[in-house]
């Protein structure tokens, strides 16, 4: 059966998160849906690059449950993911159910404001770390940190890992290192 992801993509998102991760999840086989935070409209993304969603998360969230939820970075996209309900309480259903919830960037703000993760080790934009020390085991010593059903990465420049890795946690590391040489990798 194929694994599914679902990409939450709020206005201001950092789209190279975004789109690396949708790209390189798709590469490996992973069924993965971009849902609007706002609706099906275009996002324009923090550096001015529109993305049109697949769908609206309202529409999105109707579906069963994902294999992972993922929240991309960028201030004005993690901010607005850590406002909404809906997404609260999407994360909140992937988590109890033991799916894997993932969020690279500034987007671990999310997680905090969701009560998503309490306890656990995670990574972050260092600009971020401040606000996530005292709820989160903060290691600002690796570029990608899974713990359990939880996986954080630092920014832009690991999109890439972060998005291999949730390959190798959904598929299996051989078709997360097939990946690797198919795109020419460097990591």
């Amino acid at each position: 059966m194929t694994k599914q992801a679902l990409i939450i993509l709020a206005e201001g998102a950092e789209e190279m998160e975004a789109v690396i991760t949708i790209d390189t999840l798709r590469r490996g086989g992973i069924d993965v849906v971009v849902a609007g935070l706002a609706g099906k409209e275009v996002v324009k993304c923090s550096r001015m690059v529109s993305i049109l969603p697949d769908t609206s998360l309202e529409e999105a969230q109707k579906n069963s449950l994902y294999d992972v939820v993922i929240l991309p970075g960028g201030l004005k996209g993690a901010e607005l993911l850590s406002e909404s309900q809906l997404v609260g309480q999407i994360l909140k259903q992937h988590e109890k159910e033991g799916k894997i919830v993932a969020a690279i960037c500034a987007a671990p703000i999310a997680f905090k404001s969701h009560g998503i993760a309490s306890g656990k080790s995670i990574t972050s934009y260092p600009s971020m770390k401040e606000r996530l020390v005292d709820t989160y085991q903060y290691n600002d010593g690796d570029r990608v940190v899974v713990d359990g059903n939880v996986t954080t990465s630092r920014g832009p420049g690991t999109a890439f890992e972060f998005a291999l890795s949730l390959v190798e946690q959904l598929v299996g590391k051989e078709v997360a290192d097939s990946l690797v040489s198919q795109m020419i990798l460097k990591i």
